[in-house]
């Protein structure tokens, strides 16, 4: 069964990918390994999980200004998410995505909603995201632990 819900296009784009949701902010300074695209942070939910080619459904991000690097190199490596669904506007990872489209013409899109929205995305559900902000979520299923990253990659 296919859902849609709406969003804020903080930078518009078009991705695909499986759901790797929290409910726990993240920092990408020292809680995302830039070159595999792995959460790192031990002490965070998703650790262990890769991230890369995936929809990180995250609330928000932790940290300063340092994670925009971080979120840039794991664009010219490869391993960034396919796209980032947050509940508020996050500067840094819009600034991330915007510099990341300017140096190698690779931007992440990313969507801000509402968190009843927010919380209808559930991890290892198919999600589909679209320029104007539209998330279709194709299917239900369930977090399933990633061990490298995605074949596509």
């Amino acid at each position: 069964m296919e859902r849609i819900i709406h969003g804020i296009p903080v930078v518009p784009g078009a991705a695909e990918g499986a759901a790797l949701v929290t409910d726990e902010p993240i920092s990408f300074w020292g809680g995302y390994d830039q070159r595999t695209g792995e959460i790192i942070d031990r002490r965070h939910p998703l650790s262990g999980q890769i991230a890369a080619g995936r929809v990180l459904v995250v609330p928000f991000t932790r940290g300063s200004s340092t994670s925009t690097a971080i979120l840039l190199e794991s664009v010219r490596a490869g391993v960034a998410p396919a796209a980032i669904v947050s509940r508020e506007v996050d500067t840094f990872m819009a600034l991330a995505s915007i510099v990341a489209d300017e140096m190698y013409g690779k931007p992440i899109p990313i969507v801000a909603l509402a968190e009843a929205d927010f919380e209808r995305i559930e991890g290892g559900q198919q999600v589909c995201i679209e320029a104007d902000g539209r998330i279709r979520l194709l299917n239900r299923g369930h977090p399933e632990p990633v061990e490298g990253p995605p074949e596509s990659q």
